[in-house]
């Protein structure tokens, strides 16, 4: 029952943040942070995304946390590794959610082109701001009803 109060009054969240492109991805928890209220939110860096599902895992198993976001760039440099990488890190995602029971969020995005020119490194900063929010919204709605179960 003690779980279930926090959860519902001052959740802890772990906040795992991608560094290709940290200059964008580091927007979402920006954008997270400004939406989820008075929760405690804990970042943490990792190379890239391919390195955040195992993460997620361990930070939900570990008792310590009521909900894990996982946020990357994960763009097509002209080889063929996205779609696999963004894909892996995906169902991992979702496998960590479910082998621990706590709600796992990704605000993971994978464009389709990406090039580093300062208008779409605007508009993606600006995109992950936005999804950073979304995802705050996401996660005290998720935990709202799982705190009514």
């Amino acid at each position: 029952m003690e779980e279930r109060t926090r959860a519902m009054t001052t959740p802890k969240i772990a906040f795992i943040k991608a560094q290709w492109h940290a200059n964008i991805v580091d927007q979402s928890l920006a954008g997270f942070k400004s939406e989820i209220g008075d929760a405690q939110v804990d970042p943490f860096d990792v190379p890239g995304a391919f390195e955040m599902p195992l993460l997620a895992k361990k930070l939900a198993e570990s008792g310590k946390y009521d909900a894990v976001v996982a946020a990357a760039f994960v763009v097509n440099g002209g080889i063929y590794h996205h779609e696999f990488v963004s894909t892996a890190v995906v169902d991992g995602l979702m496998q960590a959610q479910m082998d621990t029971g706590v709600p796992v969020f990704s605000v993971s995005l994978t464009p389709h082109n990406f090039q580093e020119t300062p208008d779409l490194i605007k508009f993606f900063t600006d995109h992950f701001v936005k999804k950073g929010a979304e995802a705050a919204k996401a996660v005290k709605a998720t935990l709202a009803v799982h705190a009514a179960l």
